[in-house]
């Protein structure tokens, strides 16, 4: 429901308008809502673009959500673990919730705009783990996104009174 009206539970990908434009070098990307649109409230959909070349985020993993993603056009590949697939126009992807061995990264390697449907669980709280980098994120309801070096880690007590 969207101002008292129920909202439409569906629309083409023709319709979906790219809300979130990033250009930081390496992760260029085109990500266009489509989930809360709908309705969804479990679930999280969207519709990214990625030129040649380019990947939407870092190497990473996810706690709690789980994602799948469908190729629409476009080659690329997926990075997952510590292995490299192929990917290409109707490949259907699984990354599961777990550490290092699920985490994944999408590359464009084509000429064209790789472009694919983005499914998740939408979970209360997530901690992803970024391997490259040895950061960790937590990101949960509005506003709490928050990123950590890994070895900045501290004792349990650590400025507890004991």
């Amino acid at each position: 429901m969207t101002q008292g009206k129920p909202v439409r539970p569906l629309m083409n990908l023709d319709e979906v308008v790219f809300d979130d434009v990033e250009d930081n070098g390496l992760y260029t990307s085109r990500r266009g809502s489509i989930g809360s649109r709908i309705g969804a409230r479990q679930l999280g959909y969207n519709l990214t673009e990625l030129p040649p070349g380019k990947s939407q985020c870092p190497f990473h993993s996810h706690c709690a959500e789980e994602e799948m993603f469908l190729v629409i056009e476009g080659e690329g590949e997926l990075r997952f673990g510590s292995e490299r697939h192929p990917i290409r126009r109707h490949d259907v992807i699984a990354c599961p919730a777990g550490g290092p061995e699920v985490a994944h990264q999408i590359f464009n390697t084509g000429s064209v705009p790789l472009r694919y449907l983005s499914l998740s669980t939408v979970a209360a709280l997530d901690v992803c783990e970024y391997p490259d980098s040895g950061k960790v994120g937590v990101f949960g309801g509005p506003g709490l996104r928050k990123m950590f070096r890994a070895e900045g880690t501290v004792d349990y007590y650590d400025r507890e009174k004991t």
